[in-house]
Formats: structure tokens, sequence, C-alpha cells
């Protein structure tokens, strides 16, 4: 993960210019690209302030942390909603709810992102952008298996997985195990992450039996893969490759595989249904403000630029990312866009990745743990209860 800052430094007095400095992480040469042009508008608009980007291309939180409290952090940067409980609750963001402007229209956010930026009744970040997860789907594979619809329930992919391994594709389907990628199964029968005074507790009955729907069709079943086993980078890749035939990817994962591996021919399609109920995740990210700055009013500027209307649509026009606001989604059709309108009919129920103010413990422990149940290594309700101790005993110690 990247991080993208914006600091302010005065010019001298001669000139009322300022230029602000924003950080941010890499991403893909596309994405960098597509910034530095917004950015170059931005600046067309507004004379008096110039932009310094700057990406952080390595221990992206690290370096922001560390620049926070040393007092040299930007005077704008990238914050991932995972991360964003922590920063707000130390004093170190801007509060942004004194600068919008009735033009600006707040309402036009999707909820969902924009509530994971809201900490005691402020709102610390606008999302510049998102993402939820989908089921992608081969559609050669499909029609050789005698399949003419994909699946709806988890049942149905578990049934689908069967039919599809081992013909066209090695197995039928890509797992990845990761607990951003495994909160919504847990939710599904009621489990939860975190409790409500942020200590882990994914290790419920509720919980396993949404973590139990991998491990028995890794184990069992034998009819889904790690990238591991595959000898492939990502899930996107692993679909790509044709050594699945269906995965659960992101947004990112379109263009990728368009560019890519062309001559996949896929589809999409909202993620099947789990214990009867619609879920998925969503991933986004906001610019904040450095409290810092002496540049509240440039800062503030960039900010609402680039998750104003114009900026944004500029920013998500190309469609590797979904815009947050929901006029600019509408005005560029993503709606009814074949691959992408299954990935918007999430974000409306899909569940944000954030676990508390201690994400690392709670993530680092879960993975590891998790993982070396679905190997075999250990029963399940073992691994979970040992991840959800480290991860207690550790945050304990952070508070």
């Amino acid at each position: 993960m990247n991080i993208i800052i914006i600091s302010c430094h005065s010019l001298p007095s001669s000139t009322s210019s300022v230029t602000i400095k924003l950080s941010g992480w890499g991403g893909s040469p596309v994405e960098q690209k597509l910034l530095k042009q917004v950015l170059k508008d931005f600046e067309a608009k507004h004379p008096t302030i110039k932009v310094k980007y700057e990406v952080i291309s390595d221990q992206y939180m690290d370096v922001i942390k560390t620049r926070l409290i040393g007092e040299a952090a930007p005077d704008v940067f990238y914050l991932d909603a995972l991360e964003a409980p922590f920063l707000m609750s130390q004093n170190v963001l801007e509060p942004l709810d004194t600068y919008i402007q009735p033009e600006f229209d707040l309402a036009d956010f999707e909820d969902n992102l924009l509530n994971s930026f809201k900490y005691q009744n402020h709102i610390y970040g606008f999302p510049k952008d998102y993402s939820t997860l989908g089921l992608f789907y081969n559609k050669k594979a499909f029609s050789n298996a005698g399949l003419n619809s994909h699946p709806t329930t988890w049942d149905e992919l578990r049934r689908y997985s069967q039919k599809l391994t081992g013909k066209l594709n090695q197995y039928g389907f890509g797992e990845s195990p990761e607990l951003a990628r495994q909160v919504y199964k847990i939710i599904a029968y009621g489990g939860k992450i975190v409790d409500k005074n942020g200590y882990a507790a994914f290790a419920s009955e509720a919980g396993l039996q949404g973590l139990n729907l991998v491990i028995d069709q890794y184990q069992k079943d034998r009819t889904s893969a790690l990238k591991s086993d595959v000898g492939a980078s990502s899930g996107s890749d692993m679909f790509g490759q044709g050594k699945v035939s269906m995965v659960i990817e992101g947004n990112w994962a379109i263009p990728y595989l368009q560019e890519t591996f062309p001559q996949i021919d896929f589809a999409t399609a909202e993620v099947p249904k789990i214990n009867n109920k619609k879920g998925t995740m969503v991933y986004t990210v906001a610019y904040v403000m450095n409290k810092q700055t002496k540049h509240k009013k440039a800062a503030w500027e960039l900010i609402s630029y680039l998750t104003g209307k114009q900026g944004m649509e500029k920013w998500t026009g190309t469609g590797f990312a979904l815009p947050t606001r929901k006029s600019v989604a509408e005005k560029l059709g993503y709606d009814k866009d074949p691959l992408r309108a299954a990935l918007v009919a999430g974000v409306d129920y899909a569940t944000p990745l954030q676990v508390g103010k201690y994400p690392a413990a709670i993530v680092n422990n879960f993975d590891n743990q998790f993982i070396s149940a679905l190997l075999g290594e250990q029963p399940l309700n073992q691994a979970m209860l040992k991840a959800q101790n480290n991860a207690n005993q550790q945050i304990k110690m952070m508070e």
C-alpha cells in the first residue's frame, strides 16, 4: 500500500502562493499518471496553490505515524479505513466538519463509506474511491461444465466448484484466506471480529461456522486452491492464468485481467449469499488533513477538489476505481456496467474493513493461524482461539 502526503510551505512573502504536500502510496503506473493529471487540473484552477506530490512506497503507515509525532507529516495524505480508527482517536487529524460548504453536497457520499471516517461526531476524511468484492467467473469454463448461470448461494458455489474442478481449469474456486476477505463470512452467522471494547472476538462459535465453509471446501471437497498451490501471485492472477474457474475479487481485477489476460472471457456477479444473507467487503481510502498543517485553507481546497464531483469524475472516469459519490457513479454509469454493476450493488450492504484501533494485532494473528488451520496443521477452533488470545494480549500491551 502506498500513501500520498500533501504538505504546505509558504513561498516568499512577495507572493501569496503556498505549496502543500500530498502523500500517498504508489499504486499502479496508470493510477500515478492519472493522479498527477488531476493535481495538474487542480493547480490550473487554483493558481495560488502548488501541490508537491510524494509517494511513500514502503511501510506507509509507519512513516506517517513517525512524521506525525515529529510534526513533519504532509499537509494532506491517504488514510485507509483499516487504519483510520487509531489515527482519528489520537488528535492528529483536522476535523473537516467546519470546512464543509453546502455546494460540497455531503449527502452525495455513500453512507457506508463516509461512516468509516467519522469519530465522536466529527468527520476526519472524505473517501476518494472504493471497491467491494464480487464473484468473477470464467464463462468458457461454465459453458464446458454445463452451467448456464452463476451461483447465488455459497452452497451453490461449492456445488459449482465440484463440477468445475479438473475440467477446463485445475480448480473450481480460488481462495484468499486473509482476514480482509473473510469478515463477511464470520458476520453471516452472527459472529464479529472485535467486541465493543476493541478486543478480538472472532473465535466464537458463530464466527467459526463461517470460517468452516473455507476449511471444508479446501480440505474435504478439494475444489479450492490458494495462490501458492498453483504458482500465482494473487487471486486475480490465479483466475487469469486459468488455474481456477471462480474467484472473489475487487474492482482492481477488472483492468488487470483485461490488460494482462485479454483472452479470458469472464463475467461478474454479487458474492453468493451465506446463511441466506447478502454480504461482501468494502475497502476505501480517504484524504485527511494533518492537524499541524499551517495551510489549512489550501489543504481543504485540495481535499474538496479531489473528493468533489468534478475531481472525482476525473479520478474515477477510467474505471480503475469506483466513485464514492452517488451522483458521479450515476453519471459514469457504473451501476449499469456489465462488469462493475455487481460491485456497485454491494456497497449498500458491504462490511467496511475496520477492526478497531489496533488492526495489526488482529489481522496478523488471524492470518497466521487461519492459514495454519486451512493447511491442516491444527484444528480451526484451536487456531482461532490462539489467534484471538495472542491478539488481545498484544492490544492490552498497546493500550
